[in-house]
């Protein structure tokens, strides 16, 4: 069956079962690889992408739920050329270790940023669930407040 769906601004056609996740859309029918499979149950986060603004882990959402909605991949946060602040900071504080997890925590993290530009650290527990195997926790935290004070 053929589904448009709206990604990172751009139109997109693509000839799938309903109930394809949207990961595997992303992945394999759009080449944007940036999003990961993680653990394909939704626990982990690796696959967050943001669908009408809203963190989603899109191993769990069927292409066909995902139709009409505007979707946000790692690939559309920023340009390549000028990277994303979370990026820069991410960078500049040496967060990821592995960073297999990372573009799902990035998303996550720009997601809470625009409702709450100035986290608790409750905040972030409640919000950022994405699960890092290298546990680098501490950093994300830090980076996420240095982030709410520029």
């Amino acid at each position: 069956m053929a589904y448009t769906i709206k990604v990172n601004g751009a139109q997109h056609t693509v000839e799938a079962e309903p109930d394809m996740p949207l990961l595997w859309v992303l992945r394999e029918k759009l080449g944007l690889t940036g999003t990961k499979f993680g653990c394909g149950a939704a626990l982990c986060g690796a696959c967050t992408v943001h669908v009408d603004g809203e963190p989603t882990r899109s191993c769990q959402l069927a292409i066909a739920d995902a139709q009409g909605h505007a979707i946000t991949t790692i690939e559309g946060l920023a340009p390549a050329d000028a990277p994303h602040k979370i990026q820069v900071e991410w960078i500049a504080r040496q967060v990821p270790q592995c960073g297999y997890c990372q573009s799902g925590m990035i998303m996550a993290v720009a997601a809470l940023l625009a409702k709450t530009p100035s986290p608790s650290d409750a905040d972030i527990e409640t919000s950022i669930t994405n699960i890092c195997r290298c546990g680098t926790y501490p950093r994300v935290r830090a980076a996420i407040h240095a982030l709410a004070q520029a």
